[in-house]
């Protein structure tokens, strides 16, 4: 037998190799979001069912048949039961109830009661704009002794942004049985608010995280109660009182 000629061979392996690569690849993005379905800076659209998304819900007034009213998310804790909205969010909350991952009436992740609620003192007393966030422990509201974190996982909260930051905003306008979608990069309106160009985000995103590098780092409120204009929205900056609010949480949160 006539040895084979080099060139082929090396033709045949690489074609494995490119084979081998392809299939590779094609295992990788089962696992990662597909780039094109990710909006460009400044576009809202519908938001994909990921990590994410499943630690953001809808609060609603009593239950899931109350209508909902206002967005939270869950944040990190070492007890595992604290979320994050805006304080406005919050002015009933023996009533109010919230279901992450909300989408097209079902609650995939259960539904949780508040069982407190930290917000503060200049915003009980003078509902100061610059102190529209708050943050609350949530228990099982079937009366169950789980743990949301341990359900679906919590961001962290990053104070001390740069002015011009690049964030995420997921929230649940009240009409909408699907959260949406929106990053830009941010401004500020003054020292203690930022603001951000993000369309159709209306009444009910009020509470949305505001997600820096995968991190917490403002709620949809504060100025115009998060704004007028459904194009244009706003969030108190993330300052050491809402950090001191959190840490209040987080350690009463057993």
């Amino acid at each position: 037998m006539l040895p084979r000629p080099a060139h082929r061979a090396r033709t045949r392996r690489a074609s494995r190799i490119l084979l081998a690569l392809a299939a590779m690849a094609a295992l990788v993005s089962v696992d990662l979001p597909d780039a094109a379905a990710v909006p460009p800076l400044g576009v809202t659209a519908e938001a994909g069912s990921d990590r994410a998304a499943d630690r953001v819900g809808a609060l609603f007034a009593g239950a899931l048949d109350g209508g909902h009213f206002c967005t939270a998310a869950v944040v990190h804790s070492d007890d595992r039961n604290v979320i994050a909205t805006a304080a406005h969010c919050l002015d009933d909350p023996d009533t109010t109830v919230f279901a992450p991952g909300y989408r097209d009436g079902e609650a995939p992740y259960g539904v949780w009661k508040l069982t407190g609620v930290h917000v503060a003192p200049d915003w009980t007393d003078e509902r100061d704009p610059d102190q529209d966030i708050a943050f609350a422990t949530v228990a099982p509201a079937d009366g169950g002794t789980g743990r949301i974190e341990d359900v679906v996982g919590g961001f962290p909260v990053a104070t001390e942004q740069p002015d011009d930051v690049t964030v995420t905003v997921l929230g649940y306008p009240a009409a909408d049985e699907a959260p949406l979608r929106c990053a830009n990069t941010t401004g500020l309106l003054s020292e203690t608010q930022r603001r951000i160009d993000c369309p159709d985000l209306s009444g009910g995103t009020s509470g949305s995280p505001w997600l820096a590098d995968g991190a917490v780092a403002g709620v949809l409120g504060g100025y115009e109660g998060g704004g007028t204009d459904p194009d244009v929205s706003y969030s108190a900056v993330m300052g050491d009182q809402a950090l001191e609010l959190y840490r209040e949480a987080a350690v009463s949160a057993g």
